[in-house]
C-alpha cells in the first residue's frame, strides 16, 4: 500500500501530538516496511530528532509560493490534495484531528485519529476562537474520514456524544510509548541523572505540560499532610500556570520541597521515572495519558485520577483518586510510600499491564484499520 501521513507535528511538535505522530510513523515503517510511506509537512524543525525506517518513507514539503509563511499552512489544509492525487496514495492518515479540505474529491481513502475533545468537555480552558477553530476542524475530519481512530474508549464515547459520530465508523487503537522506555537503564546512568539535576534520594514525580488541566495544585494541597513529607519534582515547560503554583508553594510553606525542571530530553526521562518513588498524575482529563504508561513501563508505581481514560491506561496496576480530593490523594500516597509490599505489587502489575501496548500490538491494530478501507 501507499500510505501518506499528515506529519507536521512529527517534524515540528515536541508534546503529545508530536510524540504520537513520530511513534506511529516509526512503528509502521519498522513493522511493515513493505509499504510505501509519504510524510507531508510544511516545514522541518532540525532540533527534533527521531528515528524511523527511511528506506520505505519519503518526505514531501510545499513548493513554490506554498513554501512561505501563511501559504505553507494553506498547502497543508487544501493544496496538499494535488500532491496526494499526484502520488496516487491508497490511504491518507490525519494523525491529529484533521484532514485537508477537498481530499474527499480524490481517489485516496482516509483515516483520522481523534485524541480527545477537551475543548468541548472543558471549554473554560480554551479561548473562544480556539474552540470555534477546533470544532470546525474536528467535525470536518470525522465526517470526511472513511474510518475514525479513537485513542481510547473514553475518546470514542466522547465522539459519539459530542460530535454524534457513528459507533460503527470508530476504531479504538491504543498508543504505545517511545522505545527508550523499553530499554534497561544502567545504575551509572541513574546516578548521572540524579547528580545532573540534583535530585533527592526519594521523591514524587509528575511529568507533563504545566497547565491547569494537569491539576498540579492538588498535589501541593496533599503535601500539607504531615505524614506526606517527600519532595515533589515537577517536569515541564514554564507557563503562566507555573506562577500560580509558585504562589501556592509559598502559601503552603513548600519552598524547600518542590523542584521545577524544564522540559527534559526524552532520553533522560526513563532514568527519571526509574529514580522516582511514585509517579503522581491527578489530571482532570486526558485522551489517553501517555505518562501513566511510560511510568508503568519503567516500573514506577502510579497514582492518578479516577474517571476519564485513566483506568484504560493504568489498568489494575495504578491507584485512583478523586481529582478534587486532596485528602484522598494524600492518604493514598502515604499508603503507597509507607508499605513496600503495596509498591512491589503495583510495580509487578504495571510491568504486566504495559505489555498490552507493545509496538507490535499497536502496529497490527493500525494496519487492521487500513485494511478495512483498502
Amino acid at each position: 500500500m501507499k500510505i501518506g501521513f499528515d506529519a507536521k507535528r512529527a517534524f515540528c511538535n515536541t508534546r503529545g501530538l508530536g510524540n504520537y505522530s513520530r511513534d506511529t510513523i516509526r512503528l509502521l515503517t519498522e513493522q511493515f516496511p513493505e509499504n510505501d510511506y509519504t510524510l507531508f509537512t510544511p516545514k522541518i524543525k532540525e532540533s527534533i530528532r527521531w528515528n524511523y525506517n527511511k528506506q520505505c518513507a519519503s518526505t514531501v514539503l510545499p513548493q513554490g509560493i506554498h513554501a512561505k509563511g501563511f501559504f505553507s499552512s494553506l498547502w497543508r489544509t487544501r493544496g496538499i490534495c494535488k500532491d496526494i492525487e499526484r502520488l496516487d496514495l491508497d490511504i491518507y492518515h490525519g494523525l491529529s484531528h484533521e484532514l485537508p479540505y477537498g481530499i474527499e474529491k480524490t481517489r485516496t481513502r482516509t483515516v483520522v485519529t481523534m485524541h480527545d475533545l477537551i475543548f468541548l468537555k472543558n471549554p473554560e480552558l480554551f479561548p473562544l476562537f480556539d474552540r470555534y477553530s477546533f470544532r470546525k476542524k474536528y467535525i470536518h475530519g470525522c465526517k470526511t474520514a472513511d474510518r475514525v481512530i479513537a485513542i481510547s474508549e473514553e475518546t470514542k464515547r466522547d465522539l459519539m456524544e459530542y460530535l454524534h459520530e457513528e459507533e460503527s465508523r470508530i476504531d479504538v487503537v491504543y498508543q504505545g510509548c517511545n522505545p527508550v522506555f523499553h530499554q534497561p537503564v544502567e545504575e551509572a546512568e541513574l546516578e548521572a541523572i540524579r547528580q545532573k539535576y540534583a535530585l533527592p534520594n526519594e521523591f514524587m514525580l509528575i511529568i507533563c505540560a504545566i497547565e491547569r488541566r494537569k491539576n498540579h495544585e492538588l498535589i501541593l494541597k496533599a503535601m500539607r499532610h504531615p505524614q506526606l513529607d517527600l519532595p515533589l519534582v515537577i517536569v515541564g515547560r514554564p507557563s503562566e500556570y507555573k506562577k500560580h503554583l509558585e504562589e501556592l508553594i509559598r502559601e503552603y510553606g513548600l519552598e524547600n520541597r518542590v523542584i521545577f525542571l524544564d522540559a527534559m530530553p526524552t532520553t533522560a526521562l526513563p532514568a527519571l521515572y526509574k529514580l522516582a518513588t511514585v509517579f503522581v498524575y491527578p489530571s482532570l482529563f486526558e485522551g489517553f495519558g501517555i505518562p501513566i504508561l511510560e511510568s508503568l513501563t519503567m516500573g514506577t508505581p502510579v497514582v492518578t485520577s479516577e474517571g476519564s481514560c485513566f483506568r484504560e491506561t493504568g489498568g489494575e496496576a495504578a491507584k485512583y483518586v478523586d481529582c478534587n480530593n486532596s485528602d484522598q490523594l494524600a492518604e493514598t500516597l502515604i499508603d503507597v510510600l509507607q508499605h513496600q509490599e503495596v509498591r512491589d505489587g503495583m510495580i509487578a502489575a504495571g510491568l504486566a499491564h504495559a505489555q498490552k501496548f507493545t509496538d507490535s500490538a499497536v502496529a497490527q491494530n493500525l494496519m487492521s484499520v487500513y485494511k478495512k478501507i483498502s
